[in-house]
């Protein structure tokens, strides 16, 4: 496939009739034309990393109740889907993506790697750093590879993921409207410096004194901003043909150099957990 539609979805799905929404969304969202979608960071839940209060009932084996709503919503809509959970894992605890065809058959997890530890974001508190890797996914033709909020902010993620095949990195959030600015040139930065597409979908309010907010954003291989909007559905389409252009044009033709990186990281005494 030559292109693919993508949905950027900016709401959440936890209050009762949370399942009948979330398929009424994706429902909207494939008549649009989106053969996937995207939900922001954790949306089957509430932002409980608001306060340190950890609960046992915000995470679940995978499996639980949330991931088989977002499951079968995928399935009875027939849509790709992107969606999310606090998984337990033994004793602990992951904020992890977890992506399902448009069957409802699960393809992959992808757990947060960068947690920060501040007023409203006291997600160290909640879950622990991700130990699941890199993983790229194939769908409708195209590679794709997720990030969660902070990760886009440390972008050996996002080169690693471009090294492994990515075509298009998708990042759900939650993040307040005042920070917007400083995210959006690392977004654009990203797209340019790996040769991908990358996209990105917020929480859409605030939520327990957080002030979240800012906009869905798609970002082409060439630094471009394909789609920004405050919707709660914002659409774009990935074409292979941008992509492998912007790896023939500079800066995309430079090699990667991946052992070289590799072997000096390795001499790089770790500073920061």
């Amino acid at each position: 496939m030559d292109e693919l539609s993508i949905a950027l979805i900016s709401d959440v799905f936890f209050e009762i009739d949370a399942s009948e929404r979330l398929v009424l969304r994706l429902q909207e969202a494939k008549d649009a034309g989106a053969q996937l979608a995207v939900l922001p960071e954790i949306a089957c839940n509430p932002w409980s990393p608001a306060t340190k209060e950890m609960k046992a009932s915000d995470a679940e084996e995978l499996g639980g109740s949330r991931c088989k709503m977002q499951s079968n919503a995928a399935k009875a809509v027939g849509i790709g889907l992107i969606g999310s959970a606090i998984l337990q894992e033994g004793n602990s605890r992951y904020n992890t993506c977890l992506f399902w065809n448009e069957n409802g058959e699960r393809i992959g997890t992808y757990q947060k790697h960068h947690l920060p530890e501040e007023v409203g974001f006291w997600e160290t508190s909640h879950y622990e750093p991700g130990v699941g890797g890199f993983p790229v996914f194939d769908f409708n033709g195209f590679k794709i590879g997720i990030q969660i909020c902070s990760d886009m902010n440390r972008p050996q993620g996002s080169h690693l993921l471009a090294a492994a095949g990515a075509d298009i990195l998708i990042g759900p959030r939650s993040t307040e409207l005042a920070t917007y600015d400083k995210w959006r040139p690392v977004w654009i930065a990203n797209a340019l410096t790996t040769g991908c597409y990358v996209c990105s979908v917020n929480r859409p309010s605030p939520e327990d004194g957080v002030l979240i907010g800012g906009s869905s954003i798609a970002v082409d291989p060439n630094g471009k901003v394909v789609a920004e909007s405050c919707d709660t559905i914002t659409l774009f389409k990935a074409q292979q043909c941008t992509i492998k252009q912007s790896r023939i044009d500079y800066p995309g033709y430079l090699p990667c150099r991946s052992e070289l990186y590799a072997k000096c990281w390795e001499t790089i005494k770790e500073t920061q957990q």
